[in-house]
């Protein structure tokens, strides 16, 4: 019988193989550690001074207090990590070949970061010194490894900006997210559906008293926000290499998650004018239900993504750098 085909394509190497050559390639990796211990440190034992909060001296405890809290706004801190390595992990064709070595001007980012930490540990704000500690992590990396390091890694680290929970800072955010909610349910479920929705403030009834709903601060779509911007901002520095093309899918992300958080007041709408305000309610708590409007929404900005791609591969020429 004939030899069988066999795949000779020489596979790569393991994953832990290949981090580790990666590891291998950065200079300074020792005196580097060594900072970055110190770093974290610093932020573990003298990281927040909000004791009668969180009654620990560990920022990142205090973080995890926010991220962890049930119906938790910022909860979405805990995966920005992840994404970031990820990205840094997916990147490394690119970071390999730079030219590395230490960077004195770093330490201007460094020390902007102690500064925002001295002054959130005074004021008693750890979201200032959670800023603080990202900008200063950068720098750390820029100090190791080079200026053409920080050009190539803003992005990744820029993302670290969604760790920093807003808090009470939603609050000038979200009221007029909920209001713009509120009046743009009204005027569908008014003049396209046939409904009779009266609005005061950001609360929505019937005329006969049926049901009533508050449009309150966890309605307001801001988490759905945060997520979206977040999305479309991978999607667009991942697949775009033009400012005005990623621009445009962050820019295009507002309007789209608005137009979610609508639908989804709409559906609760229809089901207590169908039905009760149980039905309403059924649909504002359900998990599953909550999620419909935000799918096409996802699909919408997917779409945008592909109407605005580069349809013309670039020539050999341009790919050689000429």
């Amino acid at each position: 019988m004939p030899d069988e085909k066999r795949n000779d394509t020489p596979a790569g190497p393991p994953l832990r193989v290949e981090w580790a050559a990666c590891w291998q390639s950065l200079p300074n990796r020792n005196w580097f550690v060594g900072l970055l211990l110190a770093w974290l440190g610093l932020f573990h034992f003298l990281g927040n001074a909000t004791f009668g909060y969180v009654n620990s001296p560990s920022l990142f405890s205090w973080l995890y207090h926010v991220y962890a809290a049930p119906a938790s706004e910022d909860g979405h801190g805990l995966l920005v990590p992840v994404v970031v390595l990820g990205l840094l992990w997916w990147k490394r064709a690119e970071l390999k070949p730079l030219p590395k070595g230490a960077w004195p001007p770093a330490l201007g980012l460094v020390g902007a970061g102690a500064a925002l930490h001295l002054v959130g540990y005074v004021v008693q704000q750890p979201r200032v010194s959670t800023a603080g500690f990202f900008v200063g992590l950068y720098g750390l990396t820029g100090l190791a490894w080079g200026w053409p390091w920080l050009k190539a890694t803003f992005f990744p680290f820029f993302l670290f900006g969604f760790c920093i929970p807003l808090g009470a800072f939603s609050e000038p955010l979200s009221f007029p997210l909920r209001l713009g909610a509120t009046q743009i349910t009204v005027v569908l479920n008014n003049w396209v559906l046939g409904l009779n929705v009266i609005q005061d403030g950001t609360r929505l009834f019937n005329e006969r008293l049926t049901y009533q709903y508050e449009v309150a601060a966890a309605c307001s779509g801001l988490h759905s926000l945060t997520a979206m911007v977040m999305f479309s901002s991978i999607y667009a520095f991942v697949m775009f290499r033009g400012w005005c093309k990623r621009g445009l899918m962050i820019l295009a992300s507002l309007p789209v998650a608005m137009l979610a958080n609508v639908v989804r007041l709409t559906m609760i709408i229809v089901a207590a004018e169908a039905f009760n305000q149980e039905a309403g309610n059924y649909v504002h708590n359900s998990s599953w239900l909550g999620l419909v409007p935000y799918a096409p929404a996802f699909g919408a900005l997917l779409g945008l993504g592909y109407a605005i791609r580069d349809k013309t591969p670039a020539s050999p020429a341009k790919e050689g750098g000429s």
